[in-house]
C-alpha cells in the first residue's frame, strides 16, 4: 500500500508504435497494480490508433482499451518513470542513469489477427505479474 508520503513506483513501457504491446502492458498493469504504481506508455513512432486485435483480445479478459490512444515518447516520460520496459524501439530510447531498463522481447502484433494476439497477450500478463511482484516488494 502507498500512503501519501510514499512515492508510487513509476513504469514506462515503450514500442515503436504505442499501439499493441505497450498498450495492452499498461492496460494490464493500470488494472492488476489498483492504483499502487504510476503507468504511462509510449511509441518512437506512434501509430494513428491502437491495434484493433489488440484491443479485442484485452476485452475478451474484460479490459477496456478502446478508448486509448498512442502517444509520442518524450524525454519527459523517461524521467518521470522509474522503470522504463522497451519493447522492440532499439536505440530509440533515451537513456537515464539510476533508471530500471528491461528489455522485454515480445512478438509484434501489428497485422495480426486476434488469434495471433492472444499468445502475446497472455506472455504480456505474466511478465506484468511479475513487475507487479518485484515494484510492490521493492517498495516495502
Amino acid at each position: 500500500m502507498t500512503t501519501e508520503t510514499t512515492k508510487k513506483p513509476s513504469v514506462l513501457f515503450v514500442c515503436v508504435h504505442n499501439a499493441g504491446r505497450s498498450q495492452m502492458a499498461a492496460a494490464f498493469l493500470t488494472t492488476l497494480a489498483q492504483g499502487d504504481i504510476e503507468v504511462r506508455s509510449a511509441g518512437s513512432q506512434p501509430a494513428d490508433k491502437v491495434n484493433p486485435a489488440a484491443v479485442e483480445a484485452m476485452a475478451e479478459l474484460g479490459i477496456d482499451m478502446s478508448a486509448e490512444t498512442p502517444k509520442v515518447l518524450t524525454t519527459e516520460a523517461v524521467k518521470e518513470s522509474d522503470v522504463v520496459i522497451t519493447m522492440g524501439c532499439g536505440d530509440e530510447c533515451p537513456f537515464f542513469p539510476g533508471k530500471r531498463y528491461e528489455d522485454w522481447v515480445l512478438e509484434d502484433p501489428a497485422g495480426q489477427g486476434v488469434e495471433a494476439v492472444r499468445p502475446i497477450r497472455d506472455e504480456i500478463k505474466a511478465r506484468i505479474e511479475g513487475l507487479i511482484a518485484s515494484l510492490i516488494s521493492a517498495a516495502k
